[in-house]
């Protein structure tokens, strides 16, 4: 029997989940934390990741230990530190920053359909990152990313087109991640067989 369902994501132990819904056949790998998250269809991630205030597409693979939509800091004020927010922590007549945690979880990374985050990269927030696009393993992501754009380096920059030229457009408008799970399953062979172009001249 399939270990992936329709009907629940497949949560590894150690998990830490909180305001987060999941589309079907969905992964999260152990000690990950999805705080305030969209995770689509068919998406998964590996060990710890740290995803906050993000909606992820459909097919997107996130590798171990990737940060997206990191919190930050209210670095225009006197101090950094969570006494300033988390000021319950600290004394029993104090209650936390509502306005802060609000303005954190406004601030939305957005990572698209058949994206690839390498493993300890991170995304920071209100960042886009096209469909079928790769973030490389260590990337410090601070702008948008093209669709299907490779990009690498602290702070990322594009390296490559993950296609040659005219593919890329090709792919967006067949968009084959919202195909149903019955026709992914009858051209799986298709998918791990044929290049790209070759997939798009069966199928677009």
């Amino acid at each position: 029997m399939a270990r992936l369902t329709p009907e629940a994501p497949f949560l590894h132990p150690e998990c830490e989940i909180s305001d987060t819904t999941f589309g079907r056949y969905c992964e999260v790998g152990r000690g990950t934390r999805l705080a305030n998250v969209e995770l689509g269809d068919y998406s998964y991630t590996d060990r710890y990741a740290d995803i906050a205030n993000a909606r992820v597409g459909k097919f997107s693979n996130i590798a171990a230990f990737t940060r997206i939509g990191a919190t930050d800091h209210p670095m225009d004020k006197a101090s950094l530190h969570h006494f300033l927010y988390r000021s319950q922590d600290y004394w029993d007549d104090a209650e936390k920053d509502a306005a802060w945690f609000g303005h954190r979880a406004s601030r939305i990374a957005v990572i698209g359909h058949d994206t690839w985050i390498g493993g300890h990269a991170m995304v920071k927030p209100e960042v886009t990152i096209g469909h079928g696009a790769i973030v490389a393993a260590g990337a410090v992501v601070t702008s948008d990313v093209a669709p299907y754009t490779i990009v690498a380096g602290v702070p990322a920059v594009p390296l490559r087109p993950r296609y040659r030229e005219g593919v890329a457009e090709r792919m967006m408008e067949l968009a084959w991640w919202d195909w149903d799970h019955e026709t992914l399953r009858a051209r799986l062979d298709d998918f791990r067989t044929l290049s790209a172009a070759d997939f798009l001249d069966r199928y677009a």
